[in-house]
């Protein structure tokens, strides 16, 4: 007389139910985690490892294995790997310290030509210090294993990120001027947008007007742009051998030049005017 069959008992709440069946159903998680779900989801409608195995494409053994991560660990847990003793790590915390460190100051400090660090510079460095520093699991890293002890605190020497340092003590004043004038600004389109709808008709104490009472407009310049031209005619495309215009390399300067422009809030338009200006920088 064959033997009963074992059944698991698996406790699935809605949350962990609604997990699974979204991960069983990803084409971005790990294959593994993806068949694991559909072992779990599968045996709650059917509990046959045989069956299950049957349907999934997997070995009963399998689906054994994955019951019994379910059972001590957790519906969620069971879907990835234990993590395996493995070696203890050479790199030890205070080396990956004392590296990050150095990261963090520039190579022309410690001694180098260079203003920045390049990963195999770092690397090269720390094999002829670091034992020095009381850091020998140091002494035969790799450009590769720098690039891993650096992306775990996000840091990268060897490049530069701009920034806008504030001099002006008074900063935080004309910022909140500024801010004000544009909070003003959209109170006063407000109501005239709020106006407009409740008379569409002309506004007759509007048309006696000619200008307006005040004028908010914002200003910027860009000095210094390099007026530059073509030396020889562009080449159209062609079909089969050229596919975008093609430009000479060479160019000719024709100075430099100076763009002005404000925009006025209220309205939207931009007023223009036209200079020439003499070598002296005064309108002519």
């Amino acid at each position: 007389m064959a033997a009963a069959r074992k059944v698991v008992e698996l406790s699935i709440s809605g949350s962990d139910l609604a997990a699974l069946q979204s991960i069983a159903r990803s084409r971005t998680e790990p294959a593994r985690r993806v068949e694991r779900a559909r072992i779990l989801l599968r045996y709650r409608d059917d509990p046959s490892s045989h069956a299950v195995g049957i349907a999934i494409g997997v070995t009963h053994h399998t689906v054994q294995r994955c019951l019994a991560r379910a059972t001590r660990f957790g519906i969620m847990a069971a879907l990835d790997d234990r993590p395996r003793p493995g070696k203890e790590p050479e790199i030890t915390p205070e080396a990956r310290a004392w590296l990050v460190s150095l990261a963090c100051q520039k190579a022309k400090d410690v001694g180098y030509p260079h203003e920045l660090w390049t990963t195999r510079l770092l690397a090269r460095h720390a094999r002829d210090h670091a034992p020095a520093a009381g850091h020998a699991c140091l002494a035969r890293i790799a450009q590769g294993t720098v690039c891993k002890i650096l992306a775990e605190p996000d840091v990268k020497p060897h490049k530069v990120r701009y920034y806008l340092e504030r001099r002006d003590p008074a900063f935080e004043a004309k910022m909140a001027e500024v801010l004000c004038v544009y909070q003003e600004v959209a109170i006063l389109r407000g109501a005239e947008s709020d106006v407009s709808k409740a008379c569409p008709g002309p506004d007759p104490a509007a048309t006696d007007k000619t200008e307006p009472d005040v004028a908010f407009v914002s200003y910027d310049e860009k000095p210094g742009i390099q007026a530059i031209a073509n030396t020889a005619p562009d080449l159209p495309p062609v079909a089969g051998k050229h596919a975008s215009i093609a430009r000479d390399h060479e160019y000719k300067r024709l100075g430099t030049l100076s763009l002005l422009a404000g925009v006025d809030l209220l309205t939207g338009q931009v007023p223009e005017r036209v200079n020439d200006f003499d070598t002296a920088g005064f309108g002519i």
